[in-house]
């Protein structure tokens, strides 16, 4: 069990990167948590968390497509060290701001600059996996363990986090995210990595975009999975963002209760993407992201219920699992099924659905619950969710139809 959980591990490259990241993650969790408290310590508002999150990710979404063309051109592996290096200046700039005098307008300028960075990263390290992996059998464990190791950082993190803002602030909390980047920073300069031919592009950045574009449209299940992935980011993708309100309001607590609900998530997350390491085939995660979306819309309504932190935490950790599962299942089914040539830009437009959705539901959701309440608000987003997850439950058997051809010719089914 344990040597197929972690098969991916065998290559080399794919070992430092697995190692490097694991260090980096955590430090990136200890600025989200820190990041989202400040927000909340320094307004008080629900709005103006909606605001925060808005613009941390809103632009990935509006860049990911035009850094998809431009991955797909690009050598990934020196990207990457590029938008490691940005980062780790990102996360230094809010530590010095966190010690001589945090606004809220800091946390939106340094998130929207930051939102620039994933826009570029996040597909180049996705379409990466595939160059650090040789056998590409092992690529959906891979990209699972990759899954594993954020939602360990997500689980440890949050716990870390608000013990160092007890002990040192949250100024503390970013510089630890600083310094931990060199360590991704390193593996990323100790691989060894065979330069990807990238075919000389005559064409422009728009047309290979709509080349993009008119590609996933016409690949029933991947649009169909995309969009999917689209509505859950926008309906449950932000509930991170509501939780210090949950927290400070409806379960009276403070920076301790806020780590136990974001740690929660995390443990549902990891212990989804363990169940998906352990998957040895592509076949069937089609189901088992309908099931996530029903499973997230569930989760969201019935915290209408809690109304302590004991009652709160298995919620949140089916919650945080539904989600995880459905970002991981979407990536691995995009990754197995399509084309190289396309892949940066596919992942691009995954970017998209998820970094796309969640700062529009922040923003949403936010505005909403300064009205109606952070809880209710929850609610109504689960419910949606939901409808949304039955709609492609009825569509799921002619996509398993249209879809059949391509798993075989690709040896993922039998004739």
């Amino acid at each position: 069990m344990v040597g197929r959980l972690g098969r991916a591990l065998r290559h080399r490259n794919y070992r430092l990167f697995f190692a490097g990241q694991g260090i980096s993650v955590i430090g990136t969790w200890l600025t989200r948590f820190a990041t989202v408290w400040m927000a909340y310590d320094l307004t008080h508002s629900a709005l103006m968390l909606g605001l925060v999150g808005f613009f941390g990710q809103a632009p990935t979404s509006a860049i990911a497509p035009f850094a998809g063309v431009l991955i797909d051109r690009w050598d990934r592996h020196r990207t990457l060290v590029v938008t490691q290096i940005a980062a780790m200046l990102q996360s230094a700039a809010l530590a010095v701001f966190a010690l001589t005098g945090m606004t809220v307008w800091h946390l939106i300028v340094l998130g929207a600059i930051q939102g620039v960075i994933n826009a570029f990263d996040m597909p180049a390290r996705q379409s990466f996996l595939g160059q650090m992996i040789e056998d590409r059998a092992d690529l959906p464990n891979a990209i699972a363990l990759n899954s594993s190791m954020v939602n360990s950082a997500r689980l440890i993190g949050p716990m870390i986090a608000a013990l160092l803002i007890g002990a040192i602030g949250a100024a503390g909390c970013f510089a630890i995210d600083a310094v931990s980047y060199i360590a991704v920073i390193g593996s990323l300069l100790a691989m060894r990595v065979p330069r990807r031919p990238v075919p000389v592009r005559t064409s422009h950045v728009l047309s290979d975009l709509a080349e993009g574009l008119r590609y996933v449209w016409n690949f029933p299940l991947v649009r169909s999975v995309l969009l999917l992935l689209a509505a859950s980011s926008v309906l449950g993708g932000a509930y991170g963002t509501l939780l210090p309100v949950i927290a400070a309001t409806r379960l009276h607590g403070g920076p301790g209760t806020l780590g136990i609900l974001m740690s929660s998530a995390g443990l549902g997350a990891l212990a989804g993407a363990l169940y998906l390491a352990s998957r040895t085939s592509v076949v069937g995660l089609a189901a088992v992201i309908k099931r996530c979306s029903l499973g997230l819309g569930a989760g969201l309504v019935a915290l209408e219920l809690a109304d302590s932190t004991l009652v709160a935490v298995p919620m949140l950790f089916v919650v945080g699992m539904a989600m995880m599962m459905q970002l991981a299942s979407t990536n691995t089914l995009c990754q197995s099924i399509v084309e190289d040539r396309m892949l940066g830009r596919v992942i691009s437009l995954y970017a998209v659905a998820f970094f796309g959705g969640a700062p529009v539901g922040a923003l949403l959701e936010g505005a909403l619950a300064s009205q109606i309440g952070a809880i209710h608000t929850l609610a109504v987003a689960g419910a949606i969710c939901i409808v949304c997850g039955l709609v492609f439950a009825a569509r799921l058997p002619e996509l398993r139809k249209i879809s059949r051809p391509l798993y075989v010719r690709l040896g993922l089914l039998d004739e």
